[in-house]
C-alpha cells in the first residue's frame, strides 16, 4: 500500500532509468460499493471510486506525479499550470515535495476557499487571472512557450499518463472493467485518461471488455455537449467549469468508441446528487464529483437498462475542496444546550425509564 503509481504501474508509464519514482502514496483509492443508491437505480452492482482520497483530495495528483518526474528527469526548475483549483492544490504540493518552483493561474474569483488554500499552503506563487479558467490556460501556455517552465496542465501528455492508472485499479479490484464508467468533463483529461487506461488493460489481456464511457458536464459549461465553445461558463460545480476543454478530443473519442455518451446534468440535479451521497452513502464529496451520480440518476430515470449491470461511478475530490458549499446545502439549525442531561434528553425526544434488568 502507498507505493504510488509510478512503482506501481511502471510498465505501463512512461518511465526510464532516470525517471525519479517520487510519491506521496497517490492511486490505490477506496473502491466503494453503493449501500442505497444502488437498489434505487435498479443497478447489478454500484460502486464509487473515491479519488478524494488521494493526497491533496483529488484524482489530479495520479497525473500531476509523472508530469512532475518527467519534469525533473528534464532537468526542469519549476512548473506552471492554470486552475480552477484541484490542479493548483496538486502542482503545488508536488513542486514543495520535490523543490521546483510553481506557479498557478486562477481564474479571479472562481475557485473554492478550500483548493485555494492548499496552494497557498504549498507555498505556490498565485496570480489571479482577470477571465474564465480558459484564459488562464492560454495565458499559461504562452508563458511556457516562452520561459524555461514546464505547464503541468493535462495538455501535458503525461498527466494522462498518470491518471489512467485509475482505470487500471478498477479492473485490478473488480476483476474486469465495469458495464457503465459514468464520470465528470471539465478539462476533459480524466475521461480520456480512463478510456486509455481500460483500452491498455484490455488488450494486454488483463481485462474481458471494455466500459462504456458515461460523461457528464454542467448545463452551464457544456461545450462537447452543445458542439461550440462557451464563452462564459457557469455553474456551481467550479471544477468543471470550462468552457473550451483542453482534451476534448479525446473525450469524443472516448465516448464514439466505447459506445457511450456525454451528457449534460443541471446545477440543481448535481446538487441533488451532491446531497445524497452525503445522506445516503456517507459520501462527502465536491460538487463536480457529484456529476457523475447525477448524470446516472438522470440515465436510470430515462430507462436505461442499469438492471444486472455493473457500474462505476467516478467521485473525483473531497468535499472538503468546498466547505462554503457544504454549509449553505446541508447545514442543519444548532440546537442548543446549556449542558444540562435532561435538558439534552428533551431537546432529543428521550425519555429516561430506567436502567434495563
Amino acid at each position: 500500500m502507498g507505493q504510488g503509481v509510478l512503482l506501481r504501474y511502471r510498465q505501463y508509464l512512461p518511465v526510464t532509468e532516470r525517471t525519479p519514482l517520487i510519491s506521496m502514496g497517490e492511486g490505490e483509492t477506496p473502491l466503494v460499493r453503493s449501500s442505497h443508491l444502488e437498489g434505487e437505480l435498479g443497478c447489478g452492482e454500484l460502486y464509487f471510486k473515491l479519488e478524494g482520497c488521494n493526497p491533496t483530495g483529488s484524482f489530479k495528483d495520479r497525473g500531476m506525479v509523472v508530469a512532475v518526474a518527467k519534469a525533473l528527469e528534464e532537468g526542469s526548475r519549476a512548473i506552471m499550470c492554470a486552475s480552477t483549483g484541484n490542479t493548483s492544490a496538486s502542482a503545488a504540493a508536488y513542486g514543495a515535495r520535490t523543490g521546483l518552483d510553481t506557479v498557478v493561474l486562477v481564474p479571479q474569483g472562481d475557485v473554492a476557499q478550500g483548493k485555494l488554500a492548499q496552494a497557498i499552503a504549498y507555498g505556490a506563487r498565485i496570480i489571479a487571472v482577470r477571465g474564465t479558467f480558459d484564459r488562464a490556460l492560454v495565458l499559461a501556455r504562452e508563458l511556457t512557450a516562452r520561459h524555461d517552465i514546464t505547464l503541468v496542465n493535462s495538455v501535458n501528455p503525461y498527466r494522462i499518463q498518470g491518471q489512467k492508472t485509475a482505470a487500471f485499479e478498477v479492473v485490478d479490484v473488480l476483476g474486469d472493467a465495469p458495464d457503465y464508467l459514468c464520470i465528470p468533463v471539465g478539462n476533459a483529461g480524466n475521461i480520456t485518461a480512463y478510456w486509455m487506461g481500460f483500452c491498455e488493460y484490455f488488450e494486454n489481456g488483463h481485462a474481458g471488455r471494455r466500459p462504456r464511457m458515461m460523461g457528464f458536464q454542467a448545463e452551464g459549461a457544456a461545450p462537447i455537449v452543445r458542439g461550440e465553445v462557451v464563452k462564459a461558463p457557469s455553474t456551481v460545480a467550479s471544477a468543471i467549469r470550462i468552457g473550451n476543454p483542453a482534451s476534448w478530443q479525446g473525450a469524443i473519442r472516448a465516448r464514439d468508441e466505447s459506445g457511450g455518451i456525454i451528457l449534460a446534468v443541471s446545477d440543481e440535479e448535481i446538487l441533488q446528487a451532491y446531497t445524497a451521497l452525503a445522506r445516503r452513502e456517507g459520501i462527502f464529496c465536491e460538487p463536480a464529483s457529484a456529476a457523475s451520480v447525477a448524470g446516472l440518476i438522470k440515465l436510470a430515470s430515462q430507462g436505461e437498462p442499469l438492471k444486472g449491470k455493473r457500474v462505476v461511478c467516478v467521485i473525483t475530490g473531497t468535499g472538503l475542496k468546498d466547505p462554503e458549499l457544504a454549509a449553505r446545502r446541508l447545514q442543519q439549525p444548532f440546537q442548543e444546550s446549556s449542558g444540562d442531561l435532561e435538558e439534552v434528553e428533551k431537546l432529543l425526544g428521550l425519555e429516561y425509564v430506567g436502567k434495563p434488568t
